[in-house]
């Protein structure tokens, strides 16, 4: 990791990854199972960089869950999985007795990796063949709302789309040069981490350190810059964030501490309009949200957790040069306890 931190510390642009790995194993990975019973898979994309698609050959994916939340049961021939996400799902072994292939292979990359693994029945004698099952195609899961109970969250029932919206979040991601060096910005600033730690300066109320709002609500014309931005958020208000990818490569964000409604996606600009398209019904809670290129994402969140929490670019290297900003949820009067005067 630390050779990958001097690449981009140096300006150089992160390199293109040299392979992909089931388990940590390259073709080599082998899960072995009796015929007519069923499995679950959980499968991780803990990659740096690129999503993937995961699929079994003559398999269906029954798709139970994401991230925590239970899923509509739909099957599915493969599943895109992006960075930081993971998802379960059920695989019954009712074909015939012998070896087949499980495919991951990178998706929306310039070039395609793949790896392989094996399901072998227990008795097999036959190995897997060729051809590989194909890649996929469009793909929407909803969230089950009878699955596991009702569980409660912030609003107190499952209506989240009745919820009003306090505040509207447009945040841009963009690649920016500045002072000669490759850097990633969000609304036209690159994060950079103050001396003294975010949550540390927070707890404590040291002042000096960092200053809410001078990150904008939307995004702005003006060049981008070196800060460190934190919004200033009402703890339990229902806030409304949009994702705008404007550029040609493939976005994922993760939000600490809480969980969001996915609630949707678009080409090109976002605009109030797109509002009418959402799914106020059953998103599914999750904790990332991918944005494709020249799309947009719009996930409903309540902040209701107080404290300093970090929203950033899944993708490492766009979050290490910049990608990511911190969101303080905090009561409307704050009252400080003490205060440290920062040196």
């Amino acid at each position: 990791m630390q050779v990958l931190q001097q690449t981009l510390d140096s300006g150089k642009p992160f390199p293109f990854p040299d392979g992909l790995l089931i388990n940590g194993n390259r073709d080599s990975s082998v899960f072995t199972g009796q015929g007519g019973k069923t499995y679950m898979f959980r499968v991780s994309n803990i990659g740096l960089t690129s999503s993937i698609n995961f699929r079994i050959q003559s398999h269906t994916l029954k798709l139970i869950e994401v991230e925590g939340s239970h899923t509509i049961q739909v099957e599915y021939d493969s599943m895109d999985i992006h960075v930081g996400q993971s998802m379960a799902f059920l695989v019954t072994l009712n074909g015939q007795t012998k070896d087949y292939y499980v495919v991951a292979s990178t998706h929306f990359t310039r070039m395609v990796l793949s790896s392989t693994a094996i399901l072998r029945y227990a008795g097999s004698c036959i190995h897997a063949s060729v051809p590989l099952p194909p890649p996929p195609t469009y793909q929407y899961h909803g969230w089950n709302l009878t699955a596991n109970a009702a569980r409660p969250n912030p609003q107190g029932s499952f209506h989240y789309g009745e919820i009003n919206v306090t505040r509207t979040l447009i945040l841009a991601n963009s690649a920016a040069n500045i002072n000669g060096k490759l850097r990633y910005a969000v609304n036209s600033i690159s994060y950079t981490n103050p001396d003294t730690p975010l949550k540390l300066a927070d707890y404590f109320n040291i002042s000096g350190v960092f200053t809410l709002n001078t990150i904008l609500d939307k995004p702005s014309s003006r060049p981008a810059v070196l800060g460190t931005s934190v919004f200033g958020i009402t703890l339990h208000d229902f806030d409304e964030i949009i994702f705008q990818n404007k550029e040609k490569t493939m976005q994922a964000w993760h939000l600490d501490g809480h969980a969001f409604w996915t609630v949707g996606f678009g080409a090109n600009q976002w605009s109030p309009a797109m509002r009418s398209r959402y799914n106020k019904v059953d998103a599914v809670a999750r904790y990332t949200v991918q944005v494709y290129p020249n799309t947009w994402s719009a996930i409903l969140v309540s902040l209701d957790n107080k404290g300093m929490w970090n929203l950033r670019s899944s993708i490492w290297p766009s979050q290490y040069l910049g990608q990511q900003l911190y969101l303080k949820s905090m009561e409307q009067q704050a009252e400080p306890i003490y205060r440290i005067q920062h040196s």
